[in-house]
């Protein structure tokens, strides 16, 4: 059985216009959103990204949850798979122009749901929806989800200096203010907990890989099992490669390891998102790739903060084992 959906056509997540499937029976319904601006606070559904495709033969999709950092590194990565590691082709458009955002919706711009029907199968999308604001056909065709999870404290630490510099989206005032309204679900989206736990149980009743943000950010290790200052991915870049239905040799994962590093990444104009006009992402505060570490969350958190949000953790994820690495 699907998730069940939510239609309150009065609500600030809702999420239902018109959306071809190739190779699917039925038109998926969907409404893409209006982006808020600095002078307008209306929330929006705002903690998570996919990637959706069409048939390897056969319609699948992805869906990725995690950090601002994390979505151009799983983006690109997908990229890199699909295009068999040909750095060439990854460089045809910067990297938000490759996978249309479905629910972006910003005139006079197309939207995203315009684009994408546009696009011929197989396609590339992306959409920040969780399981129950995605349109029925998704499951019902049987696509494949790839949803990357981050640990929640990581992801309001960067989800908060990611709303300080995007200027269309509301200031989210101090650090102590915007603990507040993320913990409370106060955040376009919708809440961080609920959305990790509707793609956690749903994994083993439709073709979802999840992933965590963490494993791929793991260091190898040494000799003497001191960590090595450098990031391995493979072993999960692999399972997508898998997951997708891929086959790589050796020589082109390493290559795809070494051209998704975060230190490449962030020079990259096609990923960094330098292109982007300083009215919309001011870098001067904040820059798009920031750090991509784990465990900032501790230079943000103060002992009050972190106690009392492990407290609301327990309670909200009461009976789900999912399990998070904070650390590194």
């Amino acid at each position: 059985m699907a998730p069940t959906y939510h239609t309150d056509t009065k609500s600030p997540t809702k999420s239902l216009s018109l959306l071809k499937v190739p190779c699917a029976s039925d038109t998926v319904v969907f409404e893409p959103l209006q982006l808020p601006s600095r002078e307008n606070t209306a929330l929006l559904p705002w903690n998570a990204l996919s990637v959706l495709t069409d048939p390897w033969p056969g319609l699948w999709a992805a869906n990725f949850q995690l950090e601002l950092e994390g979505t151009t590194w799983i983006q690109e990565i997908v990229d890199m798979i699909e295009q068999n590691g040909d750095v060439a082709k990854c460089q045809r458009a910067i990297i938000q122009h490759r996978h249309p955002f479905i629910e972006w919706a910003r005139p006079p711009q197309p939207s995203g749901v315009e684009k994408a029907n546009t696009m011929p199968s197989p396609r590339t999308l992306r959409t920040h929806l969780p399981t129950q604001l995605l349109p029925p056909s998704f499951w019902e065709n049987n696509c494949k989800f790839l949803y990357v999870a981050r640990n929640a404290k990581g992801c309001m630490v960067s989800y908060y200096h990611f709303q300080r510099m995007n200027q269309v989206l509301p200031d989210p005032g101090t650090w102590e203010e915007y603990f507040e309204t993320f913990i409370s679900g106060k955040v376009g989206w919708g809440s961080w907990f609920d959305h990790v736990k509707g793609w956690w149980e749903i994994k083993d009743r439709y073709q979802v890989l999840f992933l965590f943000y963490e494993d791929m950010k793991r260091v190898s290790k040494g000799p003497s099992e001191e960590p090595l200052q450098t990031q391995d991915p493979k072993c999960e870049i692999q399972k997508v490669v898998q997951f997708m239905g891929k086959s790589l040799d050796e020589t082109v994962l390493d290559k795809i390891v070494q051209e998704t590093s975060f230190e490449k990444m962030k020079e990259n104009p096609m990923t960094n998102r330098s292109t982007v006009p300083k009215f919309i992402l001011d870098q001067s505060i904040s820059t798009f790739m920031r750090k991509g570490t784990v465990g900032d969350w501790k230079n943000h958190f103060t002992v009050t903060q972190n106690e009392r949000f492990d407290e609301i953790y327990r309670q909200k994820m009461e009976g789900i084992s999912i399990n998070f690495c904070m650390e590194l």
